[in-house]
């Protein structure tokens, strides 16, 4: 889930442990087993086995941590325009992407930046939840409070200047007393400038309900693109409630 985490009353998910954790010393016997079965075949298998649990291990402790890949040269939205011009399906594609756009309000600048104007919580029946984004980027005090069991979806508001920027992402990373219970990722798509702002809804979900899902939580939003070029990163804390907050 985006905001909230992945878990219910009746234990399936069970904040992150499935029924595996239930095993016991018997699973610990079967896990020894095993080890020693990999042991006689020589060692090469296990520490295979080891160099991917290791690997598993760094990704939990850091997922957001990307190897940067290279693109190549960047150009400007005059350069891109007038590249291969004289090639007509180009250059109808070219249009069809940057769409109409003042050239001159633009210049020559080679990095896009994108500006997240609001977040909206939006859930049937009831006034949407509008939340600003800060100026210092990080809302201070309780951000919003959610009502358990009930469906809502996210409503994102950003401009996108200078340049096109490719492969814009959306992070959403969410601890309840210090444990990770939920690490969200959504493409947002790739977008040329223009003067109006964009607007994103991601898909519906359902908040967690029980008593083990009600509380506070802290989470950190990011929005970066292809480049890993990070345009904000917001730390903020919420509630799971019985009821929604009384406006």
């Amino acid at each position: 889930m985006s905001l909230a985490v992945e878990a219910s009353s009746s234990g399936t998910k069970n904040m992150g442990f499935d029924e595996k954790g239930k095993g016991g010393a018997d699973d610990h016997t079967e896990a020894s087993k095993g080890a020693g079965e990999e042991v006689g075949h020589g060692g090469e298998e296990l520490n295979r086995q080891m160099s991917h649990k290791s690997m598993g291990t760094h990704e939990d402790e850091d997922d957001e941590e990307v190897a940067k890949i290279e693109l190549g040269p960047q150009f400007t939205l005059k350069e891109q325009l007038e590249k291969d011009k004289d090639d007509e399906s180009l250059r109808r594609w070219k249009e069809q992407l940057i769409g109409t756009v003042d050239l001159n309000s633009v210049g020559e600048t080679l990095e896009p930046d994108v500006k997240i104007l609001s977040l909206s919580i939006v859930s049937a029946g009831r006034q949407d939840i509008f939340l600003p984004i800060p100026a210092e980027g990080n809302p201070k005090g309780l951000w919003f409070t959610l009502k358990e069991g009930s469906k809502y979806h996210l409503k994102f508001c950003f401009q996108v200047t200078n340049n096109i920027v490719a492969g814009l992402k959306y992070t959403n990373t969410v601890w309840k007393t210090g444990v990770r219970v939920d690490n969200t990722k959504e493409m947002l798509g790739t977008f040329s400038p223009q003067a109006e702002p964009y607007t994103h809804e991601m898909p519906e979900e359902t908040t967690p309900s029980g008593i083990f899902a009600r509380g506070s939580y802290s989470a950190r939003t990011k929005f970066l693109d292809d480049d890993n070029k990070c345009y904000l990163e917001m730390n903020y804390t919420f509630d799971i409630k019985k009821e929604w907050a009384s406006t």
